[in-house]
C-alpha cells in the first residue's frame, strides 16, 4: 500500500487540535469532508479525511479492509491498513505539529472500526478522543484493545437501534467494555438505521468542542 489520498481543511488561525475522519465502506475522502465545518463551525481545528486504500467491489468507493464477518475484519488486510493508516497519522502529527493528545480519531461504520483500532491499539499513541459513529471495536487475530494505559481518552458513541448492517449490540458492548475499564463514554442511541443520524449531531459537536476546546 502506498501513501493515502486525503482532503484537509486547515483551521482559520492556529489550530487548537486535529480531527481525522475515516469514511465508511464504499465511499471515499469526500464523504465525511462536509462534516468539517459542521463539527467545527469556528474553524479552530485542522480537519483531515483520508481515503481508504482498498477498492470496494461493486462500488466506485473504497474500503479499509476486506469483509469477513461483521465484527471480525479480514486479518491480513486489516493489519496492512493498520500499518498504513498509522504511518499516515504519524506524518500528520509531524507535519501539523499537533500531537495525539490534541487529536480526535473518528469515523463512520468501517471508519469507526479503524478509529477504534488506531485509538486503542497498544502500539499506537493514545488520542485525546475517539468519535465512534455506527461501528464496532474489532475482533481480529493479532490485535486487541489496550485499555488500562489510555483511560484518559474520551469516547463518543452514536448508533441506530434499527441499524441492519452493524447491530446496535456492538455499540452497547463497546460502551460496556470501555466504561468498565474507566473510560469517559458519551453514549447516544437513536432509532436510526445505518447512517449518521442528524439528531445526534448537536451532541457530537458539543463533545468535540469540549474535548478539543
Amino acid at each position: 500500500m502506498g501513501e493515502l489520498i486525503y482532503r484537509e481543511r486547515p483551521a482559520a488561525g492556529i489550530a487548537t487540535g486535529l480531527l481525522v475522519l475515516h469514511h465508511g465502506r464504499g465511499t471515499d475522502e469526500n464523504d465525511l469532508f462536509a462534516l468539517a465545518d459542521l463539527f467545527d463551525r469556528k474553524q479552530k481545528l485542522h480537519v483531515v479525511t483520508p481515503r481508504a486504500p482498498l477498492p470496494f467491489p461493486g462500488s466506485p468507493g473504497h474500503a479499509w479492509y476486506q469483509l469477513a464477518d461483521v465484527g471480525f475484519p479480514h486479518a491480513e488486510t486489516f493489519r496492512e491498513t493498520y500499518a498504513t493508516l498509522g504511518a499516515f497519522h504519524d506524518e500528520l502529527w509531524e507535519r501539523t505539529q499537533l500531537t495525539p493528545r490534541e487529536t480526535i480519531l473518528g469515523g463512520f461504520s468501517m471508519g469507526t472500526v479503524m478509529s477504534y483500532a488506531l485509538g486503542l491499539g497498544g502500539d499506537r499513541p493514545a488520542p485525546k478522543g475517539i468519535l465512534a459513529l455506527s461501528g464496532f471495536i474489532p475482533t481480529v487475530e493479532g490485535w486487541e484493545p489496550s485499555l488500562a494505559d489510555r483511560t484518559d481518552t474520551k469516547v463518543f458513541i452514536a448508533h441506530g437501534s434499527n441499524d441492519p448492517i452493524i447491530s446496535v449490540e456492538f455499540a452497547r458492548r463497546a460502551h460496556e467494555l470501555l466504561s468498565a475499564a474507566g473510560f469517559s463514554v458519551d453514549y447516544h442511541e437513536s432509532e436510526a438505521a445505518h447512517h449518521v443520524d442528524p439528531r445526534t449531531l448537536p451532541a457530537a459537536i458539543d463533545w468535540i468542542d469540549t474535548v478539543l476546546g
